[in-house]
């Protein structure tokens, strides 16, 4: 049966001008080349080349081979490395998994961004402030803050936020504003379940960190709902910065016992293994680390 690798090396040889060449290009004993040229010539029943110490010289079948067969070869050359091309692309969905107030801060924009320039992906956002297991949900990337428990999960850190203390100029109109920590205690706070379950907040002070036991008649189990509260006019609240920065610049909100607050928590992209990660996830965790860092927090 005829090898078509053998007609592929046969051009390789006349391309190249003699079989060391031809060797030498593709990576193979010189005599190995010379052999295969022979056993194409054997089973074609024709010459294809005049061999002398100096060159090699086509016969007139030899040059009638080269000819046919030349272009369909560059023809399936091309149409590999499209298809090679076509498989570099990412593709396929990302399974993401983000707190509930994630695009509160998180532009769609970017989103849109993201997918323009990637046409073959589909993303499926998972949006709970309840930490996901990634394993077992088939998740491909979280968001996170705070401390990692998982230390079977690869992290990247995109940056650290901060959280300050705010309420609402209607609160703050009823109930006036607290001026010293202890105050605190005869606020509502409203808080966070289970993050808050506890009854305190640990904040960082003129003095260090303290602890500061709070109450209130208000708690819920994702920040989205705590900062629409807090603009309810419901209490004192403990929020990210990034997410106050806007509602304090509008007037929403206002800064309460502005010498606490909390500082450092890491921001974290989150995945299940860096060995095989397809290209559509790597490519969604360096694009939205890119956005963070630059648009969003403090690296």
């Amino acid at each position: 049966m005829l090898d078509l690798n053998d007609i592929a090396l046969f051009v390789q040889v006349v391309e190249a001008g003699s079989f060391a060449a031809a060797a030498r290009r593709l990576g193979l004993p010189a005599n190995t080349v010379s052999r295969r040229v022979q056993d194409l010539e054997q089973h074609l029943g024709a010459r294809l080349l005049q061999r002398s110490t100096r060159k090699l010289t086509l016969t007139e079948a030899g040059r009638d081979l080269h000819t046919r067969s030349t272009d369909p070869l560059q023809a399936l050359a091309q149409a590999a490395q499209a298809l090679s091309d076509v498989s570099q692309l990412p593709s396929g969905t990302v399974r993401v998994a983000a707190p509930a107030d994630f695009f509160n801060w998180f532009q769609m924009d970017w989103v849109a961004e993201f997918l323009a320039a990637h046409p073959r992906v589909r993303i499926e956002w998972i949006l709970s402030d309840a930490r996901a297991d990634l394993i077992a949900e088939g998740i491909d990337v979280a968001l996170r803050t705070g401390s990692l428990r998982d230390s079977s999960l690869v992290a990247k850190q995109v940056g650290t936020s901060s959280s300050v203390l705010v309420a609402s100029p209607t609160y703050l109109a009823a109930r006036g504003a607290p001026q010293q920590l202890a105050d605190l205690q005869k606020h509502d706070c409203i808080t966070r379940k289970p993050a808050s379950s506890h009854g305190s907040w640990r904040l960082e002070g003129p003095d260090g960190s303290v602890d500061v036991q709070v109450h209130g008649r208000v708690c819920a189990n994702t920040m989205d709902a705590v900062v629409k509260a807090t603009l309810a006019g419901l209490g004192v609240s403990l929020i990210p910065a990034l997410l106050a920065k806007p509602l304090l610049e509008s007037g929403q909100l206002r800064v309460v016992l502005p010498g606490y607050a909390v500082h450092g928590v890491g921001v974290h992209c989150v995945y299940p293994s860096r060995h095989q990660l397809p290209r559509a996830v790597s490519s969604f965790i360096a694009f939205t680390m890119d956005k963070i860092q630059r648009h969003c927090i403090a690296a």
